[in-house]
């Protein structure tokens, strides 16, 4: 019988290994714009703990191994800024992305500041665009970003009765409730 993969809300002890795994995921993504000076690639170890200590940061374990990550903040304006998910190579296409975006979520419905969730990806990253697609997510807008980059900005309504279940106990130090 296999281990299954859980959702909790990251620790300042998993920066480390979200780090490293973000680092594998996005070869893919800097190999296929042919550039891999892209800032998932170059960011520090400091900066992503900065990152994961203001907003939501959740992570999805298979035993003890960080497998994926999701994280997000709401701004100022009522947007719920989802970044950076990512999934390890190996777990890719059976549905853990769409569950950790589910998750962040439902996380983020239930702070009465979101109004609207909103994430981005490249022009040319056709399963990140098909996975938030099918989520209801619709092209708000692009933005020019380099020779061979278009940034494709996403975005929806926040629900705010999303489903409980998907929501993890807690996530980050400064989330609102």
């Amino acid at each position: 019988m296999g281990m299954s993969v859980t959702i909790s809300a990251a620790t300042e002890q998993d920066a480390e290994h979200i780090l490293k795994l973000q680092y594998l995921c996005y070869q893919s993504e800097a190999e296929l714009y042919g550039d891999y000076g892209i800032e998932p690639l170059t960011q520090t170890l400091d900066d992503l703990k900065a990152e994961v200590a203001r907003g939501c940061a959740l992570v999805a374990r298979l035993g003890d191994e960080v497998v994926a990550s999701v994280r997000g903040e709401v701004d100022g304006a009522g947007t719920a800024r989802i970044a950076k998910l990512i999934v390890h190579p190996r777990m890719q296409r059976h549905g853990l992305g769409g569950r950790l975006l589910d998750a962040i979520e439902a996380f983020f419905a239930e702070d009465p500041a979101a109004k609207r969730f909103q994430l981005f990806t490249g022009h040319r990253s056709e399963g990140n665009l098909r996975l938030y697609r099918s989520r209801g997510y619709a092209p708000v807008s692009s933005e020019r970003a380099g020779p061979r980059l278009t940034v494709v900005t996403l975005e929806k309504d926040a629900v705010k009765d999303a489903v409980k279940a998907a929501q993890p106990e807690a996530c980050g130090a400064t989330a609102s409730r």
